[in-house]
């Protein structure tokens, strides 16, 4: 196996690399471009690194197809490197839109996978479920208070075995077993919250965990949510926990919140059909680049 293994040792060179890449392109930024998000879930897709001129995160997508994520702007890449580093390791992925349209055209063929697009959401939508489309939401935000006094603080080391609190009842109410679904990326995360950048809410039902949000800046405006749990028995707790944070974000961190990023939906139908009951303005396609004939 080529490369080298994803350790917190890379993070600098990585993310100044991924820096360069989400900058300027504001809400269109994909979600994966943090090196936090590859460290998290380096085991899912065993990403390893692969230093030099041209740098790149070799993997795996959830589909299993071997793919690279390019460090650098694909177009800056000299073609013959560009078409080594495909054959090499299956596919470019994941590539922005604008990225493939910098391309020559004719060097490459672009296919997009729904199960990747990320959800976008604008933040301002959160914050009263205003309109017809979210009036589900609105309702479900109306009995969940009328039933719950809910406090909420904003996420620091102290809050970590309350937020594993959460994560533990949320993994019993999936019927998951120790170890599966996301559960080591967010323990990893909840302990790493301040190195990775990750900043949220812990919210209480009295003096009882009952649900955790955390997400991570992505550009000025844009804030990719990275993790959101919550216990069982609480209906109405997820609109009540993303309209908390879109609300509270800017007083509590002093920087302004103008849109949500769900990330994918990876194919699983209840994650899709959670995302789409908030009504996302747009969906971000991811593209996978084969050499082309």
């Amino acid at each position: 196996m080529t490369g080298e293994p994803l350790t917190l040792a890379l993070q600098a060179p990585i993310e100044a690399a991924l820096a360069r890449l989400r900058a300027g392109r504001g809400e269109r930024c994909l979600s994966e471009w943090c090196f936090s998000n590859l460290y998290l879930f380096r085991e899912v897709h065993a990403y390893r690194y692969l230093p030099g001129p041209w740098p790149a995160i070799a993997g795996r997508s959830y589909d299993g197809a071997r793919h690279l994520m390019p460090l650098f702007e694909p177009a800056q890449a000299p073609a013959e490197v560009l078409h080594a580093l495909v054959v090499a390791h299956g596919h470019l992925y994941p590539v922005a839109r604008d990225q493939a349209e910098a391309l020559a055209a004719g060097r490459f063929t672009a296919t997009e996978s729904r199960d990747d697009a990320d959800y976008l959401y604008r933040a301002a939508a959160f914050a009263d479920y205003a309109g017809r489309p979210l009036a589900a939401k609105r309702n479900q935000l109306r009995r969940f208070l009328a039933v719950h006094r809910p406090q909420a603080l904003p996420y620091a080391p102290a809050l970590e075995g309350a937020a594993r609190e959460v994560l533990a009842g949320w993994m019993a109410h999936k019927g998951r077993a120790c170890g599966e679904a996301d559960e080591a990326a967010c323990i990893e995360a909840f302990a790493q919250a301040g190195a990775f950048g990750l900043e949220g809410f812990v919210h209480f039902d009295g003096a009882r965990p009952v649900g955790v949000v955390l997400g991570q800046m992505l550009a000025p405006g844009v804030c990719a949510i990275r993790f959101a749990k919550g216990r069982d028995g609480h209906p109405g707790l997820y609109p009540h926990m993303f309209r908390h944070f879109c609300r509270a974000f800017e007083p509590q961190f002093g920087r302004p919140l103008h849109w949500l990023n769900f990330e994918q939906d990876m194919g699983i139908a209840g994650f899709r059909r959670s995302k789409m009951s908030y009504r996302p303005a747009a969906l971000l396609s991811k593209l996978r680049l084969a050499p082309a004939g």
